[in-house]
């Protein structure tokens, strides 16, 4: 398949690519706008092959898009260009309304002059995949209970709600036009390439400085946390065999609170880096409370039994080996994370295409 993939250069999506070229036979358009959470670097490894290309674009620009679509001629869209963190959000939403929710729309009209232009089979083989997160559902106040596909939604921060609004869209296109979309609600992913501005590369890396481990509140929040090449895993499962116009919740099966993952990875961090930085007895004499963040959830956990039962996923990695294998990755590739920290891996762009280029 021809595969045109929005936010390919962020940590979910550049994952996936790797997947979709590293193990699979599909081509790949990477379409992104570069904002500062994406780094083409993580694609370093994929970027030469002869069924990858990149192009630097941004889906606000809806009559861009329909060209790349136009000449792309796509088989799947799996939109994943988003505005994600929710801090930044708190401090200036207008960037989330603008990406996750005008982005989509003008993504999804892009879409849809493309798709009633194919004849069939194409029209009817063709996909519109969108991925978003259980915070739409915002959070479980019972210790059993679970985020099911049918959960009502009640976002909490403006990042939550954007996204929650994308979702609405999506499903109306769908239910309004036709248009053949597929929707996925994940967990919190981790692993190697992840930003580090969220919660583990940020403990790893403070650790490794010698610096503060900040967690908010009493660090009582839980979370399922997903090892992100299960969640590209699952995503591909979900494009290539999902039902049109079924939602799928993806999750790790991997509750943890807060304080606890950071006291594992001090643990994990005193067996594969003993050597600690001046002062330091023990990495988990770093762990510093602060204030807790506005509006901040308390239990996210996802009910993932649908799509094990539709389309048998289950994630490959428990919460333990994943850990350990990030953990692993971010000491061998400090390197990455240091020009990510001082900004220079946005000097690189690794054979970018703007759209002006393509189109000129």
């Amino acid at each position: 398949m021809r595969i045109l993939i929005t936010g390919g250069a962020g940590f979910i999506g550049s994952a996936l690519i790797r997947e979709l070229i590293q193990n699979t036979r599909h081509e790949v358009l990477n379409l992104d706008k570069l904002t500062y959470a994406g780094n083409l670097e993580s694609l370093t490894s994929i970027a030469n092959d002869t069924r990858y290309e990149f192009v630097q674009a941004d889906i606000v620009d809806q009559a861009g898009v329909q060209a790349i679509l136009t000449r792309f001629q796509p088989q799947a869209i799996m939109h994943l260009a988003a505005e994600s963190h929710v801090d930044r959000s708190i401090d200036g939403p207008s960037d989330f309304i603008q990406t996750n929710i005008v982005g989509t729309y003008s993504l999804l009209e892009a879409t849809r002059a493309y798709w009633q232009s194919l004849a069939e089979p194409e029209k009817s083989a063709f996909r519109f995949h969108h991925i978003s997160t259980d915070e739409v559902y915002g959070d479980l106040h019972g210790v059993d209970d679970l985020f099911c596909e049918t959960t009502p939604y009640a976002p909490s921060s403006p990042y939550s709600a954007s996204k929650a609004a994308s979702d609405h869209l999506v499903r109306a296109w769908h239910r309004t036009y036709g248009l053949p979309v597929l929707v996925t609600n994940c967990s919190n992913n981790y692993g190697p390439f992840h930003f580090p501005e969220k919660l583990i590369p940020l403990i790893i890396l403070n650790a490794l400085a010698g610096k503060p481990l900040p967690v908010y509140g009493n660090g009582q929040q839980v979370r399922d946390w997903l090892f992100v090449e299960d969640h590209a895993r699952a995503l591909l499962k979900v494009a290539t065999e999902g039902k049109v116009g079924e939602t799928y919740n993806i999750g790790g099966h991997n509750e943890q609170k807060n304080i606890d993952v950071v006291r594992s990875i001090c643990a994990l961090l005193e067996e594969l880096a003993p050597q600690k930085p001046e002062g330091v007895a023990h990495y988990a004499d770093l762990i510093t409370f602060v204030q807790d963040r506005p509006g901040h959830d308390l239990r996210y956990a996802i009910d993932a039994r649908k799509i094990e039962h539709e389309l048998g996923w289950v994630p490959e990695e428990t919460f333990e080996t994943g850990l350990r294998k990030t953990v692993q990755w971010y000491l061998n590739n400090l390197e990455w994370c240091r020009r990510v920290q001082d900004g220079s891996y946005q000097g690189e762009r690794l054979g970018t295409h703007n759209l002006q280029e393509l189109l000129a």
